[in-house]
This record gives structure tokens, C-alpha cells and sequence, in this order.
């Protein structure tokens, strides 16, 4: 499933490296980057969207990538991040907030003969999902600062 998203809402796009999956980790949440010493929680968004799961010979895909969000606080697996397009005014058709949960897709772009629904990243979690994945980010902290690893 294609989607896109809006540049100013990225910092980064980088090769997926090795993840850190705590044991309390599960459901969306890939795991932790270790971003000079600062866990960055990685949501895996096929998950998070219900896309079903991949097949065991896709998973270690090495075009995967993870997007970094604009303040480094979350990055987001995809399957693939395939380029960065400029999209005329008038092929972007806005969606009413209320029809998507949380109001996560901001907007829809025809683009090679298709609609690509353009995801709005600070609605991708709900209040109390971003409280969790929160009250993880501290955990993974501590324990990154009990070995030496984390910011002072």
C-alpha cells in the first residue's frame, strides 16, 4: 500500500540498521535506534495500519527503511522509501479529519494513475498510544544511562 508523506514532516531516511526489541516491546513498536546514545522508538507501519504481515523471505528486504521524523523523537519501518517527489497543488485533494481515525491521512495525491493517501506522522498514534510508547522511550533510556550509553 503506497503512501506518502509531506517533507517537512521528515528529518531522515536511513538504511534500516539493528534494533533493540526489549521484551516489553510488541504490537507496532520494532524497537528501539540508538541514536548517539538516545533511544528513538521505531513503529513498524505496515503494523500500526494493519497491512497484513510479510512473508518470512521478505522480511530482512534490504530496501526496508526507517523514516526519522522531524525532531528525531520517533522513525517509522517501511517497506520501502522510494523517492521524493514534487506534487502539483492541484493533484493534492485534502481529507476531512473525521474520516480517518485520528485524522491520520492529511491529504490524497494522484500520482502514477493512482490515489496515495499522505499520512499526517503526528496523528499516526493516538493520546494514549504516544503515553506508552512514551513510558517505553524512558525505560529504554534508563537502561541505555546504566550502562554508560545514554545522555548525561
Amino acid at each position: 500500500m503506497p503512501c506518502a508523506l509531506a517533507r517537512a514532516s521528515v528529518r531522515e531516511v536511513l538504511p534500516l540498521p539493528d534494533l533493540h526489541a526489549p521484551p516489553a516491546a510488541g504490537g507496532p513498536l520494532a524497537g528501539f535506534l540508538n541514536l548517539g546514545g538516545v533511544p528513538v522508538p521505531v513503529v513498524d507501519l505496515a503494523r500500526l495500519l494493519g497491512v497484513p504481515a510479510r512473508a518470512e523471505d521478505e522480511a530482512d528486504d534490504p530496501y526496508r527503511h526507517l523514516v526519522l521524523d522531524m525532531d528525531a523523537a520517533m522513525a517509522f519501518l517501511v517497506d520501502r522509501a522510494d523517492d521524493l517527489v514534487v506534487v502539483l497543488d492541484s493533484a493534492i485533494r485534502p481529507v476531512d479529519e473525521s474520516r480517518t481515525l485520528n485524522g491520520c491521512v492529511a491529504a490524497e495525491i494522484a500520482h502514477g494513475g493512482r490515489m496515495i493517501h499522505v499520512l499526517e506522522l503526528a496523528r499516526l498514534l493516538s493520546a494514549e498510544e504516544h503515553q506508552r510508547l512514551d513510558a517505553l522511550t524512558r525505560a529504554a533510556a534508563g537502561r541505555l544511562a546504566s550502562f554508560g550509553q545514554g545522555p548525561a
